[in-house]
């Protein structure tokens, strides 16, 4: 059964790998390398063994160049693909690849998922770099990067300060911005729909909502969550008029949650913007297309892609970051 990797674990070793396969260190290079052909129930058990232990090669300080960026996207790939995020964030990531030889190569897992094949291929001197998107949970995959030599960018705030070099929009001040309109509207009853408590953009957006409300006495507040998703804003806004009928504001810490929540408020009878001010975040393209258009924060997530790749082939410090300013864009729900 694999170990959990913590991230003050010492980098397991080629040695630590024969041993558990009962191999020599030799015949568990030759398979881990390809070097020489092995018996297929030999390098079956020298495989599995370096899955258990997360193992990885050193890359030479000295490894050419392989022209390829790595893209690791955590996230369900059914999300994933129907979300204009991604898409957004590569053509950024796309603008700041010098010349035509070097290319992106994109990953797509579950969240939080363990991959010690694909970690292995990352840290194998297979890639020039890697940008993680999304949230990518412990440390164990970044200090296993470190210690390949591989640099590695998150896009979005680490859990850990100083853990990785990161770039982000700043969530925190969008938010503030956007529920401040809220409440300056009149509207005492603000609820949000917030994002996974457990993803940066989410905590922050969060936070951002409650220093807003916290400001302004007479404001009663109402929290249910979602995950982003135009289901999961559907869903959540129905728990929010069945808990909170009164409710008359809601930010909604997506476009895409806020679509659906605009859904949820039509089948009540609710009017928006009239009965119910709606603000959402991203200034997704959804946001345009709603009726009445949404009022959202926008978050440059082009330059958030273009400058995270930057910030890779810079090779940066592990506490480096880039935090990017949001901007209220006002159209007709709020």
């Amino acid at each position: 059964m694999p170990q959990p990797l913590r991230s003050n674990d010492p980098a397991p070793t080629l040695a630590e790998v024969a041993r558990r396969a009962g191999v020599s260190t030799a015949t568990a290079s030759r398979v881990l390398n390809r070097s020489a052909p092995v018996a297929t129930d030999v390098a079956a058990r020298v495989e599995r063994a370096a899955c258990e232990l997360a193992y990885v090669r050193l890359r030479a300080a000295s490894a050419r160049e392989t022209g390829v960026v790595a893209v690791v996207v955590f996230a369900d790939p059914v999300q994933y693909h129907s979300d204009a995020f991604p898409v957004r964030l590569l053509a950024g990531l796309r603008r700041s690849l010098p010349g035509a030889e070097r290319e992106l190569a994109v990953f797509t897992v579950p969240r939080r998922s363990r991959r010690p094949r694909l970690v292995r291929y990352l840290c194998g001197g297979h890639v020039d770099g890697v940008l993680l998107v999304g949230p990518w949970g412990d440390t164990a995959l970044i200090r296993l990067l470190h210690t390949a030599r591989v640099p590695v960018v998150s896009l979005g705030r680490p859990p850990e300060p100083g853990t990785v070099a990161f770039v982000d929009a700043d969530n925190l001040a969008g938010a503030k911005d956007a529920v401040r309109r809220l409440c300056a509207s009149g509207r005492r009853s603000v609820a949000t729909i917030a994002g996974p408590p457990d993803t940066a953009a989410g905590a922050d957006r969060l936070a951002g909502y409650r220093q807003a409300t916290a400001a302004v006495a007479a404001v009663r507040p109402a929290v249910a969550y979602g995950d982003f998703s135009s289901a999961s804003g559907e869903h959540a806004m129905q728990r929010l008029l069945d808990q909170h009928p009164e409710v008359n504001a809601v930010f909604a810490a997506s476009d895409q949650m806020a679509a659906g929540a605009l859904r949820t408020l039509r089948r009540h009878g609710r009017r928006v913007p009239e009965d119910v001010a709606l603000i959402g975040f991203d200034d997704a393209p959804v946001a345009a297309r709603c009726r009445p258009a949404l009022t959202t924060v926008r978050q440059p997530v082009e330059e958030l892609g273009s400058r995270a790749m930057e910030l890779l082939l810079a090779n940066p410090a592990r506490g480096e970051s880039v935090v990017l300013p949001t901007r209220l864009v006002v159209r007709a729900s709020g």
